[in-house]
């Protein structure tokens, strides 16, 4: 990120500048089509780590950070709630998707749905809860989590400040549901291979291992989430746990629901322009039927509302256009 350049350079790196916009949308390209991919392989009998070299996978009562390494022979089964959540960036550029689907034989055929990419009361007039500890995030150059967000089910334990959001900021919009109680819980430690260097932590390491480790990272993904998976050096993944005790390392465990929950994640990167709201990644919803609706009116002007500001009329089509001569 720029932090340590000009004003000018900061400007240069905002929605302001037409190629920060081409490259976002560049980004969401190949977020879409990723996500279109791992939507298509998604089928009963396929291993879930051959889809999550494509992105990372989640399913059923998983909440998330699912990302299996290559010993992995999990498999999806008929009518498992996959939830696939995945990224890219082109010069720093990010885009962000999640989206969830029910695994079918006949991807066509129309579906029970029990969750909804909804909120707040919307949530509850689905018999949903918000899961706990869900984050949406302004994105900026090269950072997924920069310094405003919004916490999607606000607590006594867990707050964050309040912001405005104002034009020419992106965000990752990250919406998680759940039929349970939404507190997920960690079942096993070991199952964490999801990490990200925290930039703002220096410490000599001792062991060679966890310099090499931390080298590989530095080199190809310094700011950015990474799968264990993607580490070449697999000896340096013995370095591990001392990244880890020194705080240079963060780790993004994989938390569950109770069994037979269900968990439904849905994410898209939003730009801020003068228009409106630009929603730039997203997949197809499957066919789903509730056998629940949104009663409350207020709420369901709220869902109908456009992303996208009304043009406003040229002052009265320019006071009724004098007639010419």
């Amino acid at each position: 990120m720029s932090e340590y350049g000009s004003d000018h350079e900061l400007q240069e790196e905002t929605l302001s500048n037409p190629d920060v916009v081409t490259k976002y949308k560049a980004a969401s390209k190949i977020v879409n089509g990723a996500l279109a991919a791992v939507i298509e392989a998604c089928k009963p009998g396929a291993k879930v780590v051959e889809i999550c070299e494509k992105a990372d996978s989640l399913m059923n009562d998983c909440v998330g950070h699912y990302s299996p390494l290559h010993d992995n022979t999990a498999e999806l089964k008929e009518g498992d709630l996959v939830k696939i959540d995945l990224g890219c960036h082109i010069d720093g550029y990010i885009a962000q998707a999640a989206h969830s689907l029910v695994v079918a034989s006949d991807p066509a055929a129309p579906k029970s749905g029990e969750v909804a990419p909804v909120l707040g009361k919307i949530a509850e007039a689905y018999g949903c809860n918000l899961v706990d500890g869900v984050m949406t995030y302004e994105m900026t150059r090269f950072v997924i989590d920069a310094q405003k967000a919004v916490l999607q089910k606000p607590s006594p334990d867990m707050k964050v400040d309040e912001c405005e959001f104002e034009e020419g900021e992106v965000y990752a919009i990250d919406i998680i549901v759940t039929t349970g109680e939404g507190k997920p819980k960690v079942l096993d430690e070991k199952e964490t291979t999801v990490y990200k260097r925290a930039m703002e932590v220096q410490y000599q390491l001792k062991m060679k291992a966890s310099r090499e480790l931390l080298s590989e990272v530095g080199k190809k993904y310094p700011t950015m989430l990474f799968s264990l998976r993607g580490v070449e050096a697999k000896q340096a993944r013995f370095g591990l746990v001392e990244c880890l005790n020194h705080g240079l390392l963060a780790a993004y465990p994989v938390t569950y629901e109770k069994d037979g929950d269900v968990v439904a994640h849905i994410k898209g990167t939003v730009l801020l322009m003068p228009s409106g709201s630009d929603r730039i990644t997203s997949a197809p919803l499957q066919p789903l039927q509730s056998d629940k609706s949104v009663e409350d009116e207020e709420i369901k002007a709220l869902l109908a509302t456009s992303l996208k500001n009304k043009k406003k009329k040229k002052k009265a089509d320019k006071e009724a256009a004098p007639a010419q001569a």
